[in-house]
């Protein structure tokens, strides 16, 4: 689809949000940046380069990038899963990761791949997201109850809070709790639309450390920033370790992609608008392809952010543009206040974002419908119990496996016609259809494709065997919009096995595409007449014609 005009600068609402969403994305950034385990400037400098970069060549009105907490928390554990430890090597593989996650969105942007936006299925994503924003919220206590901890999975750590719990900050827990209250409170009140929460909130922090109150109830700033931009540079990492962070880099450039694309998605179909899935993969290429060549985070279009945005009141992409320019100069002039934030309100408001993915409601319609219930809690488990890297990639196999299993099952129904008409059902469902006598009526209920074509025709022949005085086979691949060769093998020795028990073979609703392929294969059991029929009904009517119209009339039984 065709991206909207350029941003045009001089709307006062798109000023009035970019304003408005400054202030809370510069204190997520810094909150963020702790997720991932990265110095706070990391956040910051991802914030400026996702504003910037997708205000210039994004396509959605309404999508802020930016440091994300899912990204954040993928980026942290794919670094310590390699990193062993070392701070150096762990800075230097997220870099790496980063930059590859960049080249992956360009070669996808490239390749025109932006309509494979679905990879990985909704409930891994709500699965995983719910376990993710569990694990999140436990991994901000440590900060808050000022304890320190020898374990970073969900269920150590969380003993480890629990044994503790007699050397608990309680005012830090109390300052946390009050943040929250307040971020939930104040953002549902309109006098504070214009100014955010977050920031309100981190003001009021400031104010405490700075007047000596933190020092008193033993609560850590979040210390100095060094906010500077660096000469792009590429980590120096052997080839071994370039080829491991490929591997993590394509698992982080689908939970980005399919994070940012549901947000762009959902906006653009609320408001009716436009939007390039090709083009927004190049600027999520370049956004994280400069994010990590200046140390930076990985960037995304979070729903939280986005929604922000929408709610300020943005019209095009200056709000983002505006937001940037606001924030840059907050970087340069605030960054030494915004040191003084007490570490218990990072955390609060690391907490509140990810606050509305913690409700177990997500899950509830695929129990309701009884669909993907397996996935959706594989998904949330794996996370807890593996952590967030090997449970996303856990979760995507087993929806990956589950989608093949149900492609491979030979599932075939027998049709029959419905009450004279010309409508064919499934005889198993319709015991009142009826099958013209000497005739044989399949439909492969999948796709055919190389993992289950040829179990699918096994089926079909042991029913070929079983029926009497057979003088013809429909099998209609309305399922099937093309074949791959393994399935044109098969196709061409059913069709030369259907000859040889002296029947006829007819194809019934025959994708063009597939009409083109049959034609180029110029099979002699498969002339042009055997794929001419566009229906059953038309199927049924030429058997009809070549066997002078008896089988329309009488019965066959089938064997089920």
């Amino acid at each position: 689809m065709d991206a909207p005009s350029a941003p045009r600068l001089f709307r006062a609402a798109d000023w009035v949000a970019g304003l408005s969403i400054a202030g809370l994305l510069l204190p997520e950034a810094v909150a963020y940046s702790g997720i991932a385990g990265l110095p706070p400037q990391a956040g910051v400098i991802a914030l400026l380069v996702g504003l910037f970069v997708y205000g210039l060549l994004g396509s959605s009105r309404f999508a802020i990038v930016s440091a994300t907490s899912s990204s954040a928390a993928v980026l942290l554990a794919a670094t310590n899963s390699a990193a062993e430890g070392d701070l150096a090597t762990r800075l230097a593989l997220g870099t790496g990761i980063i930059v590859l996650t960049g080249v992956f969105f360009l070669i996808a942007a490239a390749a025109r791949l932006g309509a494979v936006s679905n990879l990985i299925a909704k409930p891994v994503l709500r699965g995983f997201a719910l376990g993710l924003a569990l694990t999140i919220v436990v991994k901000q206590m440590p900060k808050v109850l000022d304890v320190q901890t020898a374990h970073g999975d969900f269920l150590r750590l969380s003993w480890e809070l629990i044994t503790s719990l007699d050397r608990w900050n309680l005012a830090g827990l109390a300052m946390a709790a009050v943040g929250v209250a307040l971020l939930q409170g104040l953002g549902r009140w309109r006098a504070t639309r214009a100014v955010p929460a977050a920031l309100l909130v981190i003001a009021t922090g400031i104010a405490l450390d700075l007047s000596g109150v933190c020092r008193q109830w033993g609560i850590d700033a979040v210390g100095p920033i060094d906010f500077r931009l660096t000469t792009p540079s590429l980590p120096s990492l052997s080839r071994e370790l370039w080829l491991r962070m490929g591997e993590l880099a394509f698992a982080m450039a689908l939970i980005l992609y399919a994070e940012s694309y549901g947000s762009i998605r959902t906006f653009a179909l609320r408001h009716g608008d436009r939007v390039s899935a090709n083009r927004d993969l190049l600027a999520l290429g370049t956004a994280n392809l400069a994010s990590g060549l200046l140390q930076g985070m990985p960037v995304g279009a979070g729903f939280s952010a986005t929604s922000a945005n929408e709610a300020a009141g943005a019209r095009t992409r200056a709000a983002g543009l505006i937001a940037g320019g606001v924030v840059l100069l907050a970087a340069i002039a605030l960054l030494p206040w915004i040191a003084h934030t007490p570490e218990p309100l990072l955390a609060a408001i690391v907490i509140h974002a990810v606050g509305h993915t913690l409700n177990p409601d997500s899950l509830r319609p695929y129990f309701s419908w009884r669909r993907d219930r397996l996935v959706a809690i594989v998904a949330f488990v794996a996370v807890l119990l593996l952590g967030v890297l090997d449970g996303l990639l856990t979760a995507i196999g087993v929806s990956l496996l589950l989608l093949l299993r149900g492609m491979s099952t030979a599932r075939v129904s027998w049709l029959g016609r419905l009450n004279g008409g010309h409508d064919f059902v499934d005889i198993a469902r319709h015991p009142e259809a009826r099958v013209p006598a000497g005739m044989l009526i399949a439909r492969p209920e999948t796709p055919l494709f190389f993992g289950n074509v040829e179990a699918v025709f096994a089926t079909i022949r042991a029913q070929v065997a079983q029926t009497r005085n057979l003088d013809h086979v429909v099998v209609s691949l309305e399922e099937s919009a093309d074949l791959d060769g393994t399935s044109v093998e098969a196709l061409c020795d059913f069709a030369a096995h259907v000859r040889q028990r002296g029947a006829q073979l007819t194809l019934a609703r025959v994708k063009d595409t597939l009409r083109d392929l049959l034609e180029q294969v110029r099979s002699e059991d498969l002339p042009p007449s055997a794929y001419a029929a566009w229906s059953v009904d038309d199927a049924v009517q030429q058997a009809g014609q070549r066997t002078g119209g008896a089988a329309a009339d009488a019965v066959t039984p089938i064997l089920l």
